[in-house]
């Protein structure tokens, strides 16, 4: 179904993402991985690319990036980001924050992604 471009939607969790729409979800250097499983397949067989993820590393870096620094899994094939902060669009101008987490603010995710960033006109609050 993958390889068969049958796919139109996934959701993969990603370690690093770039303001262009790469995505890195499968080796961080030095460590032992058993291979790159089907993620590679997936970014680039299917339509519409959602990244659910983190927004921070656990040192409390970005993860959302001018340029992944780990290994590309797929270039550019990024639709959307949704962090434990907001929700983000990949557009040519970087991440497009069209909403954000209940208690974050907007200097929160200001400080907090090294890609570029701008706010959406009408962002809001998430509502659940």
């Amino acid at each position: 179904m993958i390889r068969a471009g049958r796919i139109d939607l996934t959701v993969l969790g990603a370690m690093e993402v770039s303001d262009t729409g790469d995505i890195a979800n499968w080796k961080i250097p030095g460590k032992m991985v058993k291979g790159m499983g089907g993620a590679m397949d997936l970014v680039a067989a299917a339509k519409n690319i959602i990244i659910a993820m983190q927004h921070t590393n656990p040192k409390g870096e970005s993860k959302l990036l001018p340029k992944c620094t780990l290994p590309i899994t797929g270039v550019k094939c990024v639709k959307k980001v949704v962090s434990d902060l907001g929700v983000f669009d990949i557009t040519p101008e970087g991440f497009r924050c069209l909403e954000y987490a209940p208690g974050v603010t907007i200097d929160e995710i200001k400080a907090k992604t090294a890609g570029r960033l701008t706010i959406a006109n009408d962002v809001r609050e998430m509502t659940f």
